[in-house]
């Protein structure tokens, strides 16, 4: 039985709801004003709350805000008598989903309910299908259903349980951690330690004791004896950030454990045998930074016994929309925001944004957008100057660093196709028109982005 709260100040009004609700197979509770109203959200947890505008105490729109603030999903209907019509227009801009005039017919306000409750549905419908996609899509603690990243999650599989080292180059922010936090899940390690140190962070003086430990002695500093990350990642995974980093030297001594699998504390005259899986990261182009003789040529083989590329979001933008609807509700339960999503133009300039920063550069911009939102939904305004201004795609090509004419001419397509599809409302004929292709080549070129949402 669906649950509704009745809230006005007026008795006779609150006993005529709770009198044709009830006959229409509704669950009622009442209350005088909006204090006593959030008492019974608690207690009776109500699927719909009709509410009057103008209250004492607090006001219809001030109970509005207050349940969206603490994470209700009760739809709320509000009730304005005849010249409250902004004040109800207010309470629909703070996420009301309906309201009714009063003086009102009763069937009025049941048609509200029914109308709510189909939409109910639909969301409730909605969202199982979203959880299923989240399924489908989700690898680990990574989201992604780009053909790409799944052809990347499908060599994780095969490759995970053996001990073999793993190299994971990509550029800054796509999430080169997560890749190697999913290798580690997908052992037979997953019950030991996950160790990550970034190699670049950590002074070069100090990072030989971070990595192989010390001994009492062993320097100034070193008042007693410390185990390294080899040995406390021992059956475990380390992984190396920005292995590029790492100092000439160091790199002579990570080859000798990759070899022997045995590691010297500083100061320490015998071995430690160790049980560790390698998995290193960079941004660098390792290869060539072997050439310039910066980096151990037998290490980078060494390393590089099984390489994953993780390609950057502007290569895979059919994923931006599953990381925004993804960081937008996990920012609502961090933040104790309500907001449902992005208007139709922002999630436009999201998609077209050339993502110079990838991944994380996304999630810190939806994050910054929900702080700053005052609606439900994230507008243009909220978006930072680099995206709003970031319009043109061939210009975002290049604030990404990309050259290559193949890529820039395919993504400019991919952005006419969607344009032509929003401006036609779907309808392919007539896209196919605009865009001066066939309906056939519309057809393949749909496949070949994978364009299935708009």
């Amino acid at each position: 039985m669906r649950r509704v709260l009745v809230v006005d100040d007026e008795e006779s009004l609150r006993l005529v709801l709770r009198t044709l609700l009830r006959r229409h197979g509704y669950e009622v509770e009442v209350a005088t004003n909006g204090e006593d109203a959030l008492v019974l959200v608690e207690s009776f947890g109500p699927d719909f709350v009709i509410t009057d505008v103008r209250m004492p105490k607090l006001s219809g729109l001030e109970l509005l805000s207050t349940l969206r603030a603490k994470g209700s999903e009760a739809t709320v209907i509000v009730m304005s008598a005849f010249g409250n019509f902004e004040l109800a227009l207010e309470a629909m801009r703070a996420g009301a989903y309906d309201y009714v005039q009063k003086p009102f017919k009763p069937e009025e306000v049941v048609l509200a309910l029914k109308k709510a409750e189909e939409r109910e549905a639909l969301r409730r419908e909605n969202r199982a299908l979203r959880e299923e996609l989240r399924r489908e899509s989700q690898f680990e603690s990574i989201l992604a259903k780009s053909a790409s990243m799944q052809s990347l999650f499908r060599t994780i599989t095969k490759v995970a349980d053996y001990k073999t080292t793993v190299l994971v180059t990509g550029e800054s922010g796509v999430g080169k951690e997560l890749i190697a936090r999913a290798i580690h899940q997908r052992s037979g390690r997953r019950g030991g330690p996950f160790v990550a140190v970034n190699c670049g962070a950590i002074p070069e003086n100090l990072l030989e004791s971070e990595l192989f430990g010390h001994r009492k002695g062993a320097f100034t500093d070193a008042i007693a004896d410390r185990r390294g990350l080899f040995e406390e990642a021992s059956g475990g995974t380390l992984f190396l950030d920005e292995i590029g980093e790492l100092p000439l030297a160091l790199q002579v001594k990570l080859l000798r454990v990759l070899e022997d699998e045995k590691i010297r504390r500083l100061g320490d005259t015998r071995d430690v045998q160790v049980d560790v899986r390698i998995v290193t990261a960079t941004h660098r182009d390792v290869a060539a930074e072997t050439k310039a003789g910066r980096f151990r040529e037998d290490l980078y083989y060494r390393l590089n016994v099984l390489h994953l590329h993780v390609p950057p979001l502007r290569d895979r933008r059919e994923d931006i929309p599953l990381l925004i609807e993804h960081f937008v509700a996990r920012n609502n339960a961090r933040l104790g925001t309500a907001l449902r999503g992005l208007d139709s133009e922002a999630r436009r300039l999201l998609f077209e944004y050339g993502w110079p920063g990838n991944v994380r550069e996304l999630e810190n911009t939806i994050e910054r957008a929900m702080v700053l939102a005052e609606g439900e939904l994230i507008g243009v305004a909220d978006l930072p100057d680099r995206v709003r201004e970031a319009r043109d795609p061939v210009q975002m090509q290049l604030a990404s660093g990309e050259l290559s004419v193949k890529k820039t001419v395919r993504v400019i397509e991919e952005i006419l196709i969607r344009r032509a599809l929003q401006k036609t409302k779907g309808n392919r004929t007539r896209a196919a028109e605009l865009l001066e292709i066939s309906h056939r080549a519309l057809l393949y070129k749909l496949k070949d982005y994978q364009v299935t949402d708009l």
